[in-house]
């Protein structure tokens, strides 16, 4: 595939005479955090990690998504963390758009550089530095993972997304397609985080209203999303977080392609009293 370049939250502040009137929005179905809001001031600091700040950008919250966390990382030069996950757990998955990282997990070294994509099973030991001359940027997603009897937890893998095809869907002339990471059927796991992709002028034709949730972090390019009732500007740099059952669909605005990284829980029963 081309090479891609990958967006990343602007930081900074916006000058005293910009207009408050923006495109942030949170509501009963769906929230929006386009990236003009994610600013310095909005930044949090985390235990055991050096030089390092985190946008977090979704968490569990009552009566709304309540299955996973997401967070920009922004590790400056030496930062990064030998102690990283607070919790026995947690599964994670990291995704780099900017910079170079150190990953060791369970002893091996890796090297992620953009595109860089690693898949953290719970109770994995891992670290993350930034050995490099220039600040790093990635995802980190984090789900408790929910075990099953008979079925073996997921093992630890790196992969480049530059090196994962498209997987297109049947009948839309290769576009619309997703980079899948692990296989659909692959029961060990129960989240996926996957690459969507659609060319200009491609669309998602129907309202898909279904259990998964979602976070949705825009790479690259622009569309407009059908989300519930509204239909929705977004373009490169956006994060959209949708609750189970919120309807779907969008069109892809061009002129280059649009993509984004998608967290869904799969593969799980669902729970019958309330957590």
């Amino acid at each position: 595939m081309a090479d891609s370049t990958y967006a990343t939250p602007s930081a900074g502040l916006p000058a005293q005479t910009a207009l408050h009137t923006g495109r942030a929005v949170f509501t009963e179905a769906y929230a929006v955090i386009p990236h003009g809001v994610m600013r310095d001031i909005v930044t949090s600091y985390l235990p055991h990690w050096q030089n390092t700040r985190a946008w977090v950008i979704a968490r569990p919250l009552s009566g709304f998504s309540e299955t996973f966390s997401q967070y920009i990382m922004e590790v400056l030069p030496g930062g990064g963390s030998d102690r990283p996950e607070p919790d026995a757990g947690a599964e994670g998955v990291l995704f780099v758009v900017e910079g170079e990282v150190s990953l060791t997990i369970d002893g091996q070294p890796h090297l992620l550089s953009p595109g860089g994509y690693a898949f953290l099973p719970p109770g994995c030991v891992w670290t993350l530095l930034n050995k490099s001359a220039a600040s790093a940027r990635f995802h980190w997603v984090r789900k408790r993972y929910e075990a099953v009897e008979g079925i073996d937890a997921p093992t630890a893998f790196v992969a480049n997304e530059r090196d994962t095809p498209i997987r297109w869907m049947p009948g839309t002339d290769d576009r619309w397609g997703t980079t899948r990471f692990v296989e659909p059927t692959d029961l060990r796991h129960d989240m996926h985080v996957n690459i969507v992709t659609l060319e200009p002028g491609a669309s998602i034709p129907f309202e898909e209203t279904h259990v998964m949730e979602h976070g949705l972090y825009v790479l690259e390019g622009k569309a407009v999303y059908r989300l519930n009732r509204d239909w929705v500007e977004v373009e490169a740099g956006d994060f959209m977080w949708l609750r189970a059952f919120c309807p779907q669909a969008c069109y892809a605005g061009g002129p280059g392609r649009f993509r984004y990284l998608l967290y869904k829980d799969v593969n799980r029963h669902m729970q019958l009293s309330l957590r």
